[in-house]
């Protein structure tokens, strides 16, 4: 899914080792954290899903496959987004989405398609959180002064032609991606981790900015348990447990 961000997205550089060809080679990440001891405390309840960017969709899902064992499946097209999605379960109403460029819409402006041509290797573009009543959160949002997108419904058609539907709702006035959209799904749609493959669970989400003072006011605007930490850009990590052991994934 993607949900419209009404703050600039900024950009970090997570290249292992020169480009998508070094990336391909699964190579692991130190920016974020240097071992698994730095996600303790780091709660992932609010995850709805985390979007996790590819320019080709075909080597994303083989990336993924290579580090947890478990291949994603074609999801469906955003459409007029210039992007198309492969999904994987990460246990109850959470998922990975694989987002990539759809070959079949060129030449889109979306602001994911843009930043996904931008990217030097695969990588955490964002991250969703889960809500039951949006309307209530927009509302409770705008009380504390702070600027949001207004509720925009998206849908997506599934491959076996049924349509998932929800609704999203973003905050401005923050830099970077670590706050993250917040979706609700349509209750006549199945969440997506139901018919996703199955086998890898979300154990930790790690935020860090260099003002998590800031981001912090962001998250619990919304309503959140997780909270950003100091580092020296803005950046996400995931710490899954998979078939193949626990993955860090940036």
């Amino acid at each position: 899914m993607t949900g419209k961000k009404i703050a600039a997205m900024t950009r970090r550089d997570a290249v292992c080792a020169g480009g998508t060809a070094g990336a391909m080679m699964l190579c692991r990440s130190t920016s974020l954290a240097t071992g698994f001891e730095a996600f303790q405390n780091t709660p992932a309840a609010d995850v709805d899903h985390i979007m996790w960017g590819a320019r080709d969709l075909d080597e994303g899902i083989a990336f993924i496959e290579a580090r947890t064992g478990v291949r994603a499946v074609f999801g469906g097209v955003h459409p007029k987004r210039g992007t198309r999605n492969a999904l994987l379960s990460l246990g109850p109403r959470q998922y990975l989405e694989i987002i990539s460029l759809d070959p079949a819409q060129r030449n889109v402006r979306d602001q994911w398609a843009i930043a996904l041509e931008n990217l030097a290797a695969p990588r955490i573009l964002t991250w969703a959180a889960g809500t039951r009543d949006i309307q209530a959160l927009d509302r409770k949002v705008r009380a504390a002064g702070l600027e949001t997108s207004g509720i925009i419904a998206g849908s997506r058609e599934k491959p076996d032609g049924t349509v998932l539907r929800w609704k999203t709702l973003s905050v401005g006035g923050h830099d970077g991606d670590v706050v993250p959209f917040v979706i609700e799904w349509d209750a006549g749609s199945a969440h997506p981790s139901v018919d996703s493959p199955a086998g890898c669970t979300i154990r930790a989400l790690r935020l860090e900015h260099p003002d998590p003072g800031k981001t912090n006011r962001f998250l619990e605007a919304l309503g959140l348990q997780v909270r950003a930490r100091q580092g020296p850009r803005a950046g996400i990590a995931a710490l899954l447990s998979t078939p193949r052991g626990d993955v860090e994934l940036t």
